[in-house]
């Protein structure tokens, strides 16, 4: 019986060798692919959120529904602007029940019913009645799976799979299984079964080596390069939340409730002809026809009148006196007047005794009454002339306000003496300015049709053509501009930039300068609402058409959802 055993050992040991061989073969390339991860193409990036959600749209509004226990919030937006709706009426189909969703205080609207509780999909259908329009949305809401029913519904194979997963400690030989030498180790241990059956000096135990190849094969395809898959896979299952986010895709996931806050609005795109613009380097002037300056025709000393020197952005009147002016009189000049007032005075004094000599002549009837009308008259014109003669010393210049407006420079203190080319005062009407640029370069400026500019807090200056000159200044020709309706802050001097129109003719989509941001690398790109809850950056090429908009020459198709306002908050989001 042993001599029939002994004879039949070394074809069972060529057997089992072989099947350590295969196993060890077959299965180490399983591994090895594993551990490369060569799964094939990975699928889009889903987004993990800790409440379900249900997202609909159509071609008039767009709803995302959150369930938060058996409270699902709405949120209805206009589908092109991203324009929360808090003036409509929805009802919803639940489980063949309609229930009218309550609106909340912050424009959204909630629905409660205990099918939420429930398991699986859950179809939904919103009926939608509003001044805009109305609109019927159907969809799907995903319910979780309760962890119970979950575990019960696992098939063996599975569970098993599972526990080998879970147990990352394996030793096997005092090597631990699960390490990036595992493999070597098991190629190793092949030769080993190989080398054993061929050893008839000593009974090796075959069976228990190849039992032991094939089980630290299989532990390492399951657990390798210290992966523990187990409480890893627990771990990245878990929820991120309903915070903004950005994806491995480099999408960016920002919940509703946070587009509220944000005030993200969004604009289709839609390609459309415009005229090229240049940049031009301008000021703010005056309005020649609105503004004017106060000056000294003779010169002299400042004083101030009785409400004082006018301020710093004081509104005036035409006509109102705004300063006096006290006149230089030399000495010669002084010497001369003194003379000139005793002359007069001494024709008043002769004067006087002639017209009194004269009257007692006509009382008595020797002269006729006449001669006391002459005397009178001559009397009356040399009084007049003294008191010309006196003010001449000492009555002061009044400067008055020539228009209506605003002190915009006052280069005078009380004391101060002026020549006669001096501006003393500046007054401009705040609603007549005026912008002047240079347009150097081939453009011609007869076809500059109309610009626009931006002032220091960023609002929009719409910008009239007025004329140009036909002499050049600073090698350049003068283009001046009416601002249309000018704003308060506007400041004659103050520097902009102006984005004129040349009249040549561009296609392309036009779009607000804030939805364009940079992005990481310095490209210029704008955000695309591809879903609901999740944007898109997307590189494009850009050209100026006025001060607050681009032209979007290249990146953008037609018909994309385009964020131009809140770009520069979701372009941060990380």
């Amino acid at each position: 019986m042993l001599t029939r055993f002994t004879g039949a050992l070394p074809r069972l040991q060529a057997v089992l060798c072989g099947l350590g061989f295969l196993t060890t073969f077959a299965l180490a390339p399983a591994a090895l692919a594993h551990s490369g991860h060569d799964h094939g193409a990975p699928p889009p990036t889903a987004v993990a959120t800790s409440n379900p959600r249900i997202a609909v749209q159509s071609d008039a509004y767009e709803l995302v529904g959150i369930l938060r226990g058996e409270r699902l919030g709405l949120y209805l937006d206009r589908f092109g602007t991203n324009e929360p709706v808090a003036d409509a009426r929805i009802t919803v189909t639940v489980g063949g029940q309609d229930v009218e969703a309550e609106k909340a205080s912050d424009g959204a609207y909630a629905v409660t019913s205990a099918d939420f509780t429930g398991e699986g999909p859950l179809e939904l259908v919103f009926a939608v009645s509003a001044p805009a329009g109305d609109d019927l949305l159907i969809g799907t809401l995903v319910l979780p799976v309760r962890p119970a029913a979950a575990a019960a519904s696992l098939p063996a194979d599975t569970t098993t799979a599972l526990a080998l997963r879970v147990a990352p400690g394996l030793r096997v030989g005092g090597i631990e299984v699960g390490q990036p030498y595992t493999v070597a180790g098991v190629i190793g241990l092949g030769f080993v079964l190989g080398l054993a059956a061929r050893s008839r000096s000593r009974m090796v135990p075959v069976t228990s080596l190849a039992l032991i190849a094939v089980l630290a094969t299989t532990a390492y395809a399951f657990s390798h390069e210290g992966e523990d898959h187990g409480a890893g896979d627990v771990k990245a299952a878990l929820p991120a939340g309903d915070t903004p986010r950005r994806l491995p895709d480099g999408t960016v996931f920002v919940p509703k409730p946070s587009q509220r806050l944000l005030d993200v609005r969004t604009s289709i795109a839609t390609p459309e002809e415009a005229q090229r613009a240049i940049t031009l380097v301008g000021r703010v002037i005056a309005d020649p026809n609105r503004s004017g300056l106060v000056q000294s025709i003779n010169g002299g000393r400042m004083a101030a009148p009785e409400g004082g020197l006018p301020r710093l952005g004081q509104t005036v009147r035409k006509g109102d006196v705004l300063a006096l002016v006290e006149q230089a009189v030399g000495q010669a000049d002084r010497t001369t007047l003194s003379e000139r007032v005793g002359e007069i005075e001494q024709e008043i004094a002769v004067a006087e005794t002639k017209l009194k000599r004269v009257r007692q002549l006509a009382e008595r009837n020797v002269a006729p009454p006449s001669q006391v009308v002459d005397a009178e008259i001559e009397l009356e014109g040399l009084r007049r002339r003294r008191e010309i003669v006196r003010q001449t010393r000492i009555e002061p210049e009044v400067l008055r306000a020539p228009i209506d407006g605003t002190i915009a420079a006052v280069r005078v203190v009380a004391g101060q003496v002026v020549g006669s080319e001096d501006i003393v005062f500046q007054i401009v009407d705040p609603k007549g300015l005026w912008v002047e640029a240079l347009v150097y370069g081939d453009v011609n400026p007869a076809k500059v049709t109309g610009a626009s500019a931006m002032a220091n807090d960023g609002t929009p200056l719409t910008l009239a053509f007025q004329g140009f000159s036909k002499a050049l200044q600073q090698q350049a020709t003068v283009v001046q501009f009416a601002v249309d309706n000018p704003p308060a802050n506007l400041s004659v001097g103050q520097p902009l930039t102006v984005v004129a129109r040349s009249g040549v003719s561009v296609t392309g989509i036009v779009l607000p300068r804030d939805a364009v941001v940079r992005s990481g690398n310095g490209e210029a790109v704008v955000w695309r609402h591809t879903d609901p809850e999740r944007f898109e950056a997307r590189p494009v090429r850009t050209e100026p058409f006025d001060a607050h908009r681009l032209v979007i020459r290249g990146g953008l198709a037609g018909g994309e959802r385009i964020v131009i306002r809140g770009s520069e908050l979701v372009n941060q989001i990380r």
